[in-house]
């Protein structure tokens, strides 16, 4: 955790260094005090952007849940000999994977109610069109990982009279999670930046909170600068976390070992 305050920290006096720097030859006033904790209207403002980090944090972490239980799911017809799976796994990929996640979320909240008559919040749209477009990548990172386990494993269990569900359930999915866990990490980390997004359908995020902020001060760089240090904050958070988990899994292992 020290290692990632003072990531926090160089990256934050990076990012400031730049930013006078770049405004130093301009005539722009800067008008921090509207962010500034030691006066009222600072701390209200302030506290106002950082209450988006709650829904921020919620939404994605309930995205890539489902993202990763779907992309799990769609991966396991890409490993089937049946070409009719096969092809079912390469069509949902591709087309998941070339929608952009701006245009799906789009389409999910404003043509679901004409298509399909269904209304969904703007929370709830966001879960379905995150979800929906970074499964496609769980998928090929699952079809990716179970592949890597040594085919001799899944002969023995055959062997031994374990049917699909046991295999996978026991055998291989465990030794699978310890190898894809890096790319599931970064799949959060772009989970977290995507979220932002959705305040295009009014969904209070950060990147919303720092939208109507800037536009009821007029301070638009000092507050996307405190927005750049949220999701850097929450970015790096993460990070140390995926870490953490690979470095216990990984410790784990080899006690097993032994």
């Amino acid at each position: 955790m020290r290692r990632t305050r003072q990531k926090l920290f160089l990256a934050a006096l990076t990012l400031f260094v730049f930013t006078f720097i770049g405004c130093k030859g301009s005539e722009y006033n800067w008008g921090w005090y509207e962010i500034l904790p030691s006066t009222e209207k600072g701390a209200g403002n302030l506290k106002f952007l950082v209450s988006g980090i709650w829904l921020t944090v919620g939404l994605s972490s309930v995205s890539i849940f489902f993202s990763i239980l779907l992309g799990l799911l769609v991966s396991l017809p890409g490993l089937s000999s049946n070409s009719f799976f096969r092809g079912f796994n390469r069509t949902y990929v591709e087309i998941f994977r070339s929608i952009p996640v701006l245009v799906l979320i789009l389409w999910v909240y404003y043509g679901l109610p004409v298509v399909l008559g269904i209304s969904l919040s703007p929370f709830t749209a966001g879960i379905v069109a995150l979800a929906l477009s970074d499964s496609a990548f769980e998928a090929e990172i699952f079809r990716g990982g179970i592949q890597s386990i040594d085919r001799g494993q899944t002969e023995a269990a055959d062997a031994l009279g374990f049917g699909y569900a046991q295999k996978m359930w026991h055998i291989v999915l465990p030794q699978a999670i310890r190898r894809i866990l890096p790319p599931l990490g970064n799949q959060f980390v772009y989970m977290l930046k995507m979220s932002s997004l959705l305040s295009i359908i009014g969904l209070q995020e950060l990147t919303r909170k720092a939208n109507e902020l800037s536009v009821t001060v007029y301070r638009p760089l000092e507050i996307y600068t405190v927005l750049v240090l949220e999701y850097l904050t929450l970015i790096l958070v993460v990070s140390w976390i995926v870490r953490r988990l690979e470095l216990r899994l990984g410790s784990n292992v080899q006690m097993a070992r032994r």
